[in-house]
């Protein structure tokens, strides 16, 4: 409806302009010409290009609503309020120009300063606003949750998680999450949705399996832990691959990078940013004790199993002797037979240096 009312808005005004126009025309065409006819002659030029200048003006104010409804609500912010402190700051540096007595001849430039100041510094503002708006809305916290682009919109000491495709896909992020060491908002970019999503239809049946996986994964995270996820909005289409854009929000965001990607993982540490490697976890809390490490250990006391001998190493690790019991109170050398960790801490099982092995 909008679109037919700016469209016959501008017909109608082409039209009276051209049925009015004849004024303005040379009077030796219309000397012996026909008045009525030229005034419809001229209607109908202003008709046709009436109808021509609504349909572009038609066209770039939906581009313009368009573009409006697609910028994050940080970046509209700021750039309107640049856009009006520039304006501001144009009229109130043209004050000495229109306080200046020109003579009549130049009286146009008062009205060219006026357009042209105005038209600097308001993209001046607009560009300003780009470059430091968002670190002005990060000291006054005003971002929205899901499409804002800093780290202010985030409560909380806290840094805000910034997740990778590759991450999601491992499937060992819910169990990090469920024992409470990973801290803070959980944020999934949508082009890492996307490119799940893509994955999952993609006619390779290995990326197809391993795409539909990490959209399951992320489904479980949405109900486990639905109050630390954020699908975040924001996207970076100037910037071609993924690994890009989580490298720019994790910047602007001043957050944490969790990804399982090697090559991603040195780009981020080269940028200076904070790299959450799941592999690099896992490899630290691995046993440090290998089956057949020998071991210096004092046993103290009885196991409660019949013949074991208890013995702590210097950490507090448990170390239990096979056929340990008659040695308390002695310093034996010992072999580890295996390890293990639990939510307790880690246990160790050996038995005495060169006892034979129980055949089974």
């Amino acid at each position: 409806m909008l679109d037919v009312a700016i469209v016959c808005l501008f017909i109608l005004a082409g039209a009276g302009i051209g049925f009015n126009s004849i004024a303005f025309l040379p009077s030796s065409w219309t000397a012996n010409a026909d008045i009525s006819g030229v005034r419809w002659v001229t209607l109908g030029f202003g008709f046709v290009f009436g109808a021509a200048l609504g349909a572009v003006v038609r066209s770039a104010y939906r581009r313009l609503e368009r573009n409006i409804r697609e910028m994050p609500t940080d970046a509209l912010l700021t750039r309107s309020v640049g856009l009006v402190g520039g304006l501001l700051l144009a009229n109130f540096l043209l004050g000495p120009i229109f306080l200046f007595p020109f003579p009549e001849s130049l009286a146009f430039i008062k009205f060219l300063a006026s357009i042209l100041a105005s038209l600097v510094f308001a993209y001046l503002g607009m560009t300003l606003s780009d470059v430091h708006g968002r670190t002005l809305l990060r000291r006054f916290n005003l971002n929205s949750l899901n499409a804002g682009t800093e780290s202010g919109q985030f409560q909380g000491d806290a840094r805000p998680k910034i997740v990778d495709t590759s991450c999601i896909i491992d499937g060992r992020l819910e169990e990090l999450l469920g024992t409470g060491f990973l801290e803070g908002y959980l944020v999934v970019p949508r082009f890492v949705l996307d490119e799940l999503q893509l994955l999952s239809d993609s006619a390779d049946a290995d990326r197809r399996s391993k795409g539909r996986r990490g959209l399951d994964i992320l489904s479980q995270l949405q109900t486990g832990f639905g109050e630390r996820l954020v699908l975040h909005e924001l996207d970076y289409p100037k910037l071609a691959t993924v690994d890009a854009k989580l490298v720019r929000l994790t910047q602007d965001l001043e957050g944490a990078l969790i990804t399982n990607d090697f090559n991603l993982n040195k780009v981020a540490n080269l940028q200076g940013l904070t790299v959450l490697n799941v592999n690099d976890l896992a490899s630290v809390l691995k046993p440090r004790f290998l089956p057949g490490d020998l071991l210096q250990v004092k046993v103290l006391r009885e196991g409660k199993e019949p013949h074991q001998g208890i013995a702590y190493l210097e950490d507090g690790t448990m170390v239990v002797i096979e056929e340990g019991s008659g040695h308390i109170g002695e310093q034996a050398s010992v072999s580890v037979t295996s390890a293990l960790q639990t939510s307790a801490g880690r246990m160790i099982f050996a038995r005495l240096q060169n006892r034979p092995v129980p055949k089974v």
